[in-house]
């Protein structure tokens, strides 16, 4: 690896979901397109998809948060049954859109620090008619990121962010890590 860059790759990034969730949960992270969508499982396709946009590193993360909070009936409804409103939001829109993101966005900086990346909150509202208090909202992101490490983090994101330092920071190889995170996960599920 000549570059730092180059240890963030979208093939390591799958292979480790998929290799940690593919045969326990029958979901896979899939490059998508423009727009991040769940899929679940259906005739034409046997298994869930986190699916990220554009090819994002930071998408991938993001996504695979989302997926790591949603509980087994929302895994069983297209992107987990939430509404989602495009940018240009009103006031009222972006509240809620921004209470809905401050869980997933504190696992996401869990996951982008144990990747030794750099993570930027996200209030997504681009057009929007309304001023976003990006300060406050990354607040009350750290804060319950520190929350989830006082009192933990739910199982998948546990196991996740275990391969993820595993791989990253402790320098093992994509199924060693998988090994240890799949260990982690077990013993959970197993108590």
């Amino acid at each position: 690896m000549n570059h730092p860059q180059d240890r963030w790759t979208l093939a390591d990034i799958i292979a480790l979901f998929d290799g940690l969730f593919a045969k326990h949960y029958q979901t896979r992270l899939i490059r998508g397109g423009e727009e991040p969508l769940y899929l679940p499982a259906n005739n034409q396709t046997p298994y869930h998809q986190v699916i990220f946009a554009r090819g994002y590193y930071a998408s991938a993360l993001h996504e695979i948060s989302h997926w790591c909070i949603a509980g087994e009936k929302r895994r069983q409804l297209e992107d987990y049954g939430y509404w989602y409103s495009p940018d240009g939001r009103n006031a009222e829109q972006q509240a809620a859109f921004e209470n809905a993101e401050i869980a997933p966005q504190a696992l996401e900086y869990l996951f982008t620090l144990a990747c030794g990346r750099t993570f930027h909150v996200s209030v997504d509202n681009l057009g929007g008619a309304t001023e976003v208090d990006r300060e406050t909202f990354e607040k009350k992101v750290m804060a319950q990121a520190e929350r989830y490490e006082v009192q933990g983090l739910p199982t998948r994101a546990d196991a996740f962010r275990h391969v993820l330092t595993a791989y990253y920071q402790h320098g093992l190889g994509c199924e060693a890590a998988i090994a240890q995170g799949l260990d982690r996960l077990l013993r959970v599920r197993l108590c």
